[in-house]
């Protein structure tokens, strides 16, 4: 089987397998969404649920964030890992939104 034809396959398989794909991030829009993404890594869906409401009440949208203090950022997400790295990248992602 060649590599496109795997690709193929695998692709089709998973339109069967998961028609849709869902997941347990809480998310009203494009931008919660990436948010809650990034926060995402290496830490739990609950945790990132956790932490969401508060962050996004303080910054609603990515015009707030990409003016934000990574600091500040940083004390609304403490308790996700890599808190340092998500606070500068959650910043970096608003400003090029």
């Amino acid at each position: 089987m060649r590599k496109a034809e795997l690709y193929d396959f695998v692709i089709q398989y998973f339109q069967r397998a998961m028609p849709i794909a869902e997941t347990e991030l809480e998310y009203k829009n494009p931008f919660e969404l990436i948010v809650a993404v990034i926060l995402s890594a290496q830490c739990t869906d609950k945790r990132v649920n956790q932490i969401t409401p508060e962050l996004i009440k303080r910054f609603p949208n990515p015009e707030k964030m990409a003016v934000a203090d990574p600091a500040e950022v940083l004390d609304y997400i403490k308790s996700c890992s890599y808190p340092n790295n998500k606070a500068k990248h959650l910043v970096g992602m608003a400003q090029k939104l």
